[in-house]
């Protein structure tokens, strides 16, 4: 495979996961008003929260098989317009039902794509022979911010949803579609070694669940975490600290930039220091930032709080991702796919979750259960490898740039 070829991958990847960050920002910042639009109440709103990841993994699931046929390329290029236009859906309901089904429709076809995406995204890593999946969750951030921002700014206007949401699907849907040209799957490891090749013996070129649940677990508190901040901060800034409806668009937005920040230094962080302390220490930021929204005593140290959040749980994700792909190199794409269902586990436990405690005890004290959940995180850092291995795998190749 040519270097020209893995750069345009690169690059089409990249813009696939900015229009998933912005797609998804634009749904979940405006989840109070999608609330009052259908008339959805405070004791409804979780089942709907907990439908979208239950679809989702169920999607994921049947990925790994259709991968297997057609390839994460094929299954994504059409999974991103379905999600695209499942959000315009949400906007252009009027009924009960109409938001069911739209939600529905996202949640099935977000699973397809999420998971194809980070399927790319590791045999890409794979062929470069050096830590970039941080950079493509750096796109996804950077979307999300785009998103968020969008978001406030239908907020500050009072604008329809659908009215919101029509300009950027109408602008987004091509470029997703034209982008999809140039993805390129990776190619096999670069020397992945003797302790490579014996694992994939021992899980007889399959995904041994054993050695994956590790990476599960911490997959699930992060989203837990992830979750808590996309689905609660709008609500919490605004019911709990008493913020206006325009500055509760605007902790998601916080958060997404200093995730966009984590991961944009976090690859080279990666690379000099191992990905196992890069996410120890990913954890720590995150449960500090926790601590901060819990007792926050007003709006700007909450939103200082997500800020700090963003930045901890930043890296956690897209190593997580990285570390399956690098313990299953004769079958990364199915050992992503069974690991993303735990992103959908980590929503569906995180948003009612929150939610539950918050109506039964209080939302500052529901903030405390992600806190404790990543920081256990740490106990299962070695699971991404020595800091001798960088990023975990003995195939890196040395480079003193990265031009993309």
């Amino acid at each position: 495979m040519t270097d020209a070829r893995l750069r345009r991958g690169r690059g089409s990847l990249a813009v696939s996961f900015f229009v998933q960050g912005v797609t998804f920002a634009l749904l979940v910042t405006r989840i109070p008003a999608i609330q009052d639009r259908y008339g959805i109440s405070d004791a409804l709103l979780p089942a709907f929260l907990a439908a979208v990841p239950i679809l989702a993994g169920v999607a994921s699931v049947v990925t790994e098989k259709l991968v297997a046929r057609v390839g994460p390329g094929a299954v994504l290029r059409w999974a991103q317009p379905v999600v695209l236009l499942a959000l315009l859906a949400v906007g252009a309901g009027t009924e009960l039902w109409h938001v069911a089904v739209a939600l529905g429709a996202f949640g099935l076809a977000v699973g397809a794509l999420d998971a194809s995406m980070n399927m790319l995204g590791v045999s890409l890593q794979r062929a470069y022979g050096r830590s970039i999946m941080l950079g493509f969750h750096a796109a996804y951030s950077l979307g999300g911010i785009a998103g968020a921002s969008l978001a406030w700014a239908g907020a500050h206007w009072h604008l329809p949803l659908f009215v919101s949401y029509l300009p950027v699907v109408g602008v987004l849907l091509p470029v997703a579609l034209i982008g999809s040209r140039w993805y390129t799957p990776g190619t096999e490891p670069h020397g992945v070694g003797k302790a490579g090749e014996a694992e994939a013996v021992k899980g007889g070129a399959g995904v041994s669940f054993a050695l994956l649940l590790p990476l599960c677990l911490v997959m699930t508190f992060a989203y837990i975490g992830d979750s808590t901040v996309s689905n609660w901060s709008a609500k919490y800034l605004q019911d709990v600290l008493g913020s206006s409806e325009e500055l509760a668009t605007v902790p998601y937005n916080a958060y997404m930039v200093t995730t966009l920040l984590g991961r944009a230094v976090g690859d080279f962080g990666v690379r000099r220091l191992g990905a196992a302390t890069v996410v120890r220490c990913g954890a720590v930021l995150a449960a500090l930032g926790f601590a901060l929204v819990a007792v926050a005593p007003g709006a700007w140290v909450g939103m200082a709080g997500f800020t700090v959040l963003g930045l901890g749980l930043s890296v956690i994700v897209p190593q997580t991702f990285a570390a399956a792909g690098r313990l299953f190199p004769g079958a990364s794409d199915a050992a992503v796919a069974r690991l993303n269902v735990f992103n959908y586990v980590g929503f569906l436990i995180g948003s009612p979750l929150v939610g539950a405690l918050g109506d039964a005890w209080s939302y500052r004290g529901a903030m405390l259960v992600p806190m404790v959940l990543v920081l256990v995180t740490v106990a299962y850092a070695t699971s991404f490898g020595s800091r001798a291995a960088r990023y975990g795998g003995g195939h890196e190749r040395p480079r003193t740039v990265d031009v993309g």
